[in-house]
């Protein structure tokens, strides 16, 4: 899509599987209607196993792809999306709906169709690992506990409140690991690390909830933010929770911050890699920043990213 050039041939994808999404997907179709935005074609994915073959054959016949889902959904569509000369709408269904609130996209349905029918057009960064690309964060440690604790009942049961709860389960059985961190870049020195909780790379702003990733991480400034947690005692971990919400948790001794545009992770023992709430993979891997990779709608009054490359 164009900047400055109206939807010609939109398409509407929802994930009924997302917490709200089978409530959310007939309104979305109407209210879309409504603002006159030309849905061509509609889909509710019940499987959300299907969700990347039904992006895959849409992406070429849309100038817009609209995605409503939580931030899992939208992980898979900008695998299709990217480098394409489609933009992306984003109604947000999950719980976190973190990449919408990086974005400031409202989580109110209404305002979000809104949003697609009257927003503007800016072009945001990608994490990448190998041909998987991320919004939010990748990361290794308490986070994959954290996923892998967070059933659809809690979360349809509680909301956001799930994460703190499935926080504290993770964090009972949580083993301590080791990893190395290399940069072929060369932008930093390679690090070795031991006795961890959690390491955590950062494309966008925020994650888990509304956590946010340091204070100065954005999803247009074209770094990755890093960050590794030591084991520490719980009163540590106390003290940097306390500050997840504003990203100052980054500050404290048993963290250690950085950035970079490329990072390769070694663990040890091998680690499964959490990537915007899904379990994909698993380390050694290499983790990049792709700059300008996907075209989104926005607010207008949005600051979190500008229309830098040509479209």
């Amino acid at each position: 899509m164009v900047a400055g050039r109206r939807i010609t041939r939109a398409a509407l994808v929802v994930n009924a599987s997302s917490r709200t999404g089978t409530e959310a997907f007939e309104f979305a179709r109407q209210k879309l209607h409504d603002l006159r935005v030309p849905l061509a074609e509609c889909y509710q994915v019940t499987d959300a196993a299907r969700l990347p073959e039904v992006f895959e054959d849409i992406v070429d016949r849309h100038d817009v792809v609209i995605v409503g889902g939580g931030d899992g959904t939208l992980s898979t569509a900008v695998d299709h999306l990217a480098h394409r000369d489609v933009a992306l709408g984003v109604l947000p269904l999950g719980t976190a709906n973190d990449f919408a609130r990086t974005l400031q996209i409202p989580t109110d349905l209404a305002a979000a169709c809104t949003t697609i029918a009257d927003g503007k057009v800016v072009d945001i960064d990608l994490g990448r690992i190998g041909d998987n690309c991320f919004v939010n964060v990748a990361s290794v440690g308490l986070s994959v506990g954290v996923t892998k604790a967070l059933s659809p009942t809690l979360k349809r049961r509680l909301g956001p409140l799930a994460y703190p709860i499935a926080a504290m389960r993770a964090y009972r059985k949580h083993e301590p690991f080791s990893a190395r961190l290399e940069f072929p870049d060369g932008d930093q020195d390679s690090i070795d690390l031991d006795s961890l909780l959690q390491v955590a790379i950062g494309n966008g702003r925020h994650y888990g909830g509304g956590n946010v990733v340091s204070p100065t991480a954005g999803i247009d400034d074209h770094i990755l933010d890093v960050y590794a947690i030591r084991k520490g005692r719980l009163r540590d971990h106390t003290s940097i929770a306390r500050f997840l919400r504003d990203g100052t948790f980054v500050e404290h001794e048993n963290v250690l911050h950085l950035t970079t545009r490329t990072v390769l992770l070694h663990a040890d023992p091998e680690q499964p890699i959490n990537v915007d709430g899904e379990v994909v993979t698993s380390t050694p891997k290499m983790f990049a920043v792709d700059r300008n990779a996907l075209v989104v709608l926005v607010p207008q009054g949005s600051t979190a990213a500008h229309l830098d490359a040509p479209r």
